[in-house]
């Protein structure tokens, strides 16, 4: 017997149709005519690529040959850079900061150290590159690590002042290890501190270089197993470079000199240099300044040396910045940096350390920026980055991304874009250049726009999974500078930094109309023009927006347009629409000193000159009222096609004709339901300070929901609260905002404004929870239950699961459309659900996409002929894609209503709820869209438990959850986006962008994308000894470390020192990973130039040979010419 559920027939009778979730009303004939086409095999999540500068790095390599460059950071990260285009993101599992990175150059590998005191193995020589080996000290902690050129032996240094060396191909350590007590004096009883550097003669490879941390310097014969040579100063060590001839090395000290030695001359250096000290004119030593941490010395074959340090200046230069200094011959130069330097690299012309190394240019790492210093150019000049590494330059803010967007933007952008590019970059190619790019298959444009706290919005160009901005917009002209005036701050600015910083955008890629809400309760709209203009007066319009219940406070003068009801056919009034006012001539306090009608930044009086790009058409400002600072914008929208913008809060609404300049509606949220008002409010008691209330510090999160419209910041956070960096929020802070626990105490009356909502018998509200407005959504439909014909509508949701309709009567098109007024008219309550209103979006009867009308691109500033085809282009009709009225009647449109908790599927215009699903319980949802994928449509979610989830539509089915990320926090949260065709992307450090897809199709082709970071290159010919050099030896001498290291000779390691964790594959299957024709190709001619070596190797021998038969022929034709007559025994 099938079980009887009350719940369902309650439920029926309160939406007309009885639904659980993921189910469907039965009998439903709507429901009959909707194939869904997306299934669960369509769907499969993998991160694509990631772009931007790797967050705190620490360490750095360059491979000369390939010319690619390695990047470590702090977490474990690495990023690998070839051309532009050509950038890789790998992980270590451990996540324990990378200390040294060093390339088996030219061998497409990779060795990594790090802080616990792993080293790994890498091959490159794949798309994705993998760990072969990874070797794990016990015992020692690693603190440097040398790879000879062309050696298989890797040296580690270690804390204790040991070096115990490691065979790359098989991963496992050498018998042969170097103690520290063997090295130093033995009648010195000091520790000599740990290992700071390590490498081998140029000219020498049996003598190694040590350099101890106490000032310590040995030189060490590794065939006689002892130290040549020791090198004492008495200022701890740096780093050590060797000159190229084997003959003098140079050391950096903390004193900030540099002492260059002979390797020969044992007592004291050869020279001291102090490069930023004040010489004394007694003589005596100079004052010390900071330590000089690295330095490179770099030889030339026709002009004098470099020599190349960070650091090193003087103690009195306070505030200064940051500074790599090059000094070459008589003149030093002094390049100051905007970030501390992590480590600096300096590209030379060959691989072989001993060969004139022919400097051309330094990588220098910063903190937070990379930049490349052209050292064959006069003045040094950089060249300029073509990696996408400015993301991070103002904090993001907010993120947008926008798949599949018109052919002709992107081509728009960058032309305007281009003319903002600085002057006096190096005039080279950029030195990084290795790697080849992926074949990519994806033609479809895409842009990134990301928006920042010192209000500049940029425009990348995101196509083919590739980034590179195209244009860069600065809203922060618009306004007045702040003068210091505490005062003048305290009057107008209600955040403490960054009252620019952008908040929400919302864009209309057809029309190219951008509109952009800040933190300080502003709205900018702007156009996009090819032409320059000067704007003598930029045109503003000021709103209140007040949350007043039952009039329980008086209308103030020239404030009362938000406190009628707006009356039919009728737009509400508003103090506004009397034509565009030039600057407010509104006093900022009143008599009793209480400010009033203030807005929070001055809009500039000034002319504002624009240049080709985005252009300022007019601002929006709320101000504060009564006392009480205005709230930051929750929500915003705009629409191309109707000429109307609207923006909402935790006050209530407002709807704006940017044709016009005028305030169509101003009304508080309670006045959206008119006399339907599910619930009964107490009226507001009068506020005392200038924050929002808020009884502990987790309830301004809360107050409006931390899963607003974009994930951007609280919309009622305390007004003090910094927007710019969410990374500053406390970690346990964060985590309780957006991942609530059950029960937990500071989120209770968030969740019980989820338990109020879904409960039909609501009867009173919490006083301290406003009902904030959410989300918007411009379409064409039906307002009301029961209408015939579609029209232009606003949908309005809210913080309390309630969807709204809004009308809109629109004059014709046309110079109708900017004489006659445009009519408003709230239509009533559509649909209720759990939690706060995500997202909305519109189906038509088969299920298909309804995507707002828009009005297509003109060219504002246009004149003459121009001008002509401007008008025509306004006077069209704008392009809808809502279905022709003859077949309104019979058949209808479905609202598609995603929430915190849920998602529904509602029945237009019977308001019939057909689908309901619950989206999740325990968690709530951060971002949801209605995307577009090849073969039809779904919801995409991203929930605060870090679950990626795909529901089809209309039926709401789940065809994809995966648990993604563990752990959310607030930046990740505030710029989670997902787009159309299965792309998806958020800011996962506050430097870098993942970009991440749930298509299964673009994971197949993922592979055919990405580029290739190693490509087949011969390796330079080694330096020519020279005839006199070969006769009497001097040249660089050879080692044998395959006998020396090797375990015949050296013995085995002692097990206990480190663990052997072997990879998938050895060196010999690294060496073979290659795919693809050329890899085939490039195999072959490395076998034929083997052979051919071999060849020559042979000839040489064979000529060797007869060359010894000929000498031996005449040595016995001598040698019987001289016995022949001697008797035997006079021999």
């Amino acid at each position: 017997m099938k079980k009887f559920n009350i719940r369902k027939v309650l439920d029926g009778l309160k939406e007309q149709a009885s639904s659980s979730a993921s189910s469907v009303q039965s009998g439903a004939p709507e429901n009959n005519l909707m194939q869904e086409t997306l299934q669960s095999e369509n769907f499969q999540l993998c991160k694509t690529v990631r772009h931007g500068f790797p967050y705190q790095p620490s360490a750095m390599a360059h491979d000369p040959v390939q010319k690619i460059l390695a990047i470590g950071t702090q977490s474990g990260a690495l990023r690998l850079f070839g051309r532009p285009g050509v950038e890789c993101y790998c992980q270590h599992e451990s996540g324990a900061a990378v200390i040294s990175l060093q390339f088996l150059i030219n061998e497409g590998a990779l060795v990594s150290a790090l802080a616990d005191d792993s080293v790994h193995l890498w091959n490159l020589r794949q798309k994705r590159p993998a760990i072969l080996h990874s070797l794990k000290f016990n015992r020692e902690r690693i603190t440097f690590v040398h790879l000879p050129f062309q050696s298989k032996w890797l040296y580690i240094g270690t804390e204790k002042g040991n070096i115990h060396i490691v065979n790359v191909e098989s991963f496992t350590l050498s018998g042969y290890v170097i103690m520290w007590n063997k090295a130093i004096e033995l009648s010195s009883k000091a520790h000599p501190g740990p290992v700071v550097h390590i490498s081998d003669n140029p000219m020498d490879e049996g003598k190694l270089i040590i350099g101890y941390e106490s000032g310590i310097v040995v030189l060490w014969d590794l065939k006689s197993k002892k130290a040549d040579s020791r090198y004492t100063y008495d200022e701890a060590i740096h780093s050590v470079a060797w000159h190229h001839e084997g003959k003098q090395f140079i050391c950096s000290h903390s004193d900030g000199t540099l002492t260059i030695w002979n390797i020969k001359g044992q007592g004291k250096p050869f020279q001291t240099i102090t490069p930023h000290g004040k010489q004394p004119k007694d003589g005596k030593k100079p004052e010390p300044c900071k330590p000089i941490l690295k330095v490179e010395y770099k030889t030339t074959r026709l002009g004098d040396p470099f020599m190349i340090l960070s650091g090193g200046l003087s103690y009195d230069t306070v505030g200064r910045r940051p500074c790599l200094t090059v000094m070459h011959g008589k003149s030093t130069a002094v390049l100051e940096m905007d970030y501390p330097i992590v480590d600096f690299l300096t590209l030379c012309e060959t691989p072989y350390p001993n060969d004139f190394q022919e400097p051309y240019a330094v990588v220098v790492l910063l903190e937070k920026d990379l930049v490349v210093i052209d050292l064959a150019q006069n003045g040094y000049p950089i060249f300029e980055n073509p990696y996408p590494l400015t993301i991070h330059e103002s904090p993001v803010t907010c993120c947008e991304y926008i798949a599949d967007c018109p052919v002709d933007l992107i081509p728009a952008l960058y032309s305007v874009g281009s003319r903002q590019k600085r002057q006096g970059y190096s005039k080279r190619e950029w030195p990084i250049s290795g790697g080849n790019w992926g074949l990519g298959t994806q033609s479809y444009p895409e842009i990134i726009i990301t928006g920042h706290a010192d209000g500049t919005v940029k425009f990348w160009d995101a196509s083919a999974i590739m980034l590179q901005v195209l244009y860069k917009l600065k809203t922060a002209k618009v306004f007045e500078k702040s003068r210091n005036n505490k005062e003048d701050k305290q009057n107008t600015e209600i955040v403490d930094e960054d009252p620019f910083a952008i908040q929400i955008m919302a864009w209309c890629p057809e029309s190219r109309i951008l509109c952009l809400a800040g933190v300080s309760a502003n709205v900018i709209i702007y156009r996009f023009s090819k032409q320059d203009i000067t704007t003598e007066v930029v045109q503003l319009l000021e709103v209140r927006l007040q949350y007043e219940v039952n009039d329980v406070e008086s209308p103030l003068d020239g404030g009362g347009g938000d406190r009628d009801p707006p009356t039919p056919g009728a737009a509400s009034p508003s103090p506004q629409t009397a034509g565009p006012p030039t600057h407010p001539s509104t006093s900022s306090n009143s008599s009793d000193g209480v400010r009033d009608n203030v807005p929070c930044l001055k809009v500039r009086s000034t002319p504002l000159k624009q240049s080709p790009g985005y252009q300022v058409e007019l601002v929006v400002q709320l101000v504060w009222v009564s006392g009480e600072p205005p709230q930051q914008i929750t929500s915003l929208a705009l629409n191309s096609a109707y000429g109307l913008i609207v923006f909402g809060n935790s006050n209530g609404l407002a709807v704006v004709d940017y044709l016009q300049k005028t305030v169509l509606l101003n009304l508080g949220t309670v006045e959206l339901y008119g006399s339907n008002d599910p619930y009964q409010r107490q009226p507001r008691s009068p506020r005392k300070t200038r924050q929002p209330s808020g009884g502990n510090g987790l309830c301004d999160i809360n107050e409006c929901s931390a899963s607003e419209d974009r994930c951007k910041s609280p919309t009622s956070a305390k007004m003090s609260r910094k927007l710019s960096l969410p990374t500053e929020l406390k970690p346990d802070l964060v985590l309780l905002s957006v991942c609530p626990p059950r029960g937990a105490n500071p989120l209770d009356h968030r969740d019980n404004s989820f338990s109020r909502s879904r409960s039909s018998s609501v009867t009173s509200i919490d006083k301290e929870v406003r009902e904030a407005i959410t989300s918007f959504h411009f379409c064409e439909t039906f307002a009301r239950k029961g209408d015939s014909a579609v029209a232009p509508c606003l949908f309005v949701g809210t913080s309390l699961g309630t969807v709204l309709a809004v009308a809109l009567n629109l004059p014709p098109a046309g110079e109708q459309r900017l004489l006659q007024p445009v009519i408003v008219l709230p239509s009533g309550t559509v649909a209720r659900l759990k939690g706060s209103i995500l997202r909305m979006s519109f189906l038509d009867n088969t299920g298909t996409f309804l995507p707002p009308s828009f009005e297509p691109w003109y060219e504002p500033n246009a004149t003459g002929a121009d001008g002509e085809e401007r008008d025509k282009a306004r006077k069209r009709r704008p392009v809808s894609v809502s279905p022709s009225t003859s077949q309104e009647l019979q058949e209808s449109q479905y609202a598609v209503v995603v929430s915190e908790k849920q998602a529904k599927v509602i029945a237009l215009p019977s308001q019939n709820c057909i689908f309901k699903h619950s989206i999740t319980e325990t968690s709530f949802v951060l971002r949801a869209d209605v995307v577009q994928m090849n073969i039809g449509n779904c919801v995409a979610c991203f929930c605060a438990n870090g679950h990626i989830m795909a529901l089809s539509l209309p039926g709401l089915r789940p065809l994809l959850d995966v648990n993604y990320l563990p752990l959310t926090d607030m930046r990740i949260a505030r710029t989670f986006c997902f787009t159309n065709l299965g792309q998806a992307m958020y800011l996962t450090s506050p430097t870098e962008i993942q970009r991440i897809t749930y298509s299964q199709e673009t994971c197949e082709n993922l592979q055919e994308m990405l580029g290739e970071l190693f490509t087949p290159v011969e390796t330079p010919e080694a330096p020519n000894r020279g005839f006199f050099k070969g006769l009497f030896g001097g040249g660089a001498t050879s080692l044998d470390r395959e006998e020396l290291f090797g375990e015949t000779q050296a013995g085995k390691a002692s097990r206990g020192l480190a663990q052997h964790i072997p990879g998938p594959q050895g060196l010999e299957g690294m060496k073979g990973a290659a795919s693809g024709v050329v890899a085939d190709l490039a195999r072959a001619r490395i076998a034929l130039d083997e052979r051919g070596q071999k060849l020559g190797e042979l000839d040489e021998r064979t000529a060797a040979m007869l060359a010894s038969a000929d000498s031996f022929g005449k040595h016995a034709h001598d040698m019987m010419l001289k016995c022949k007559d001697k008797k035997w025994y006079q021999f």
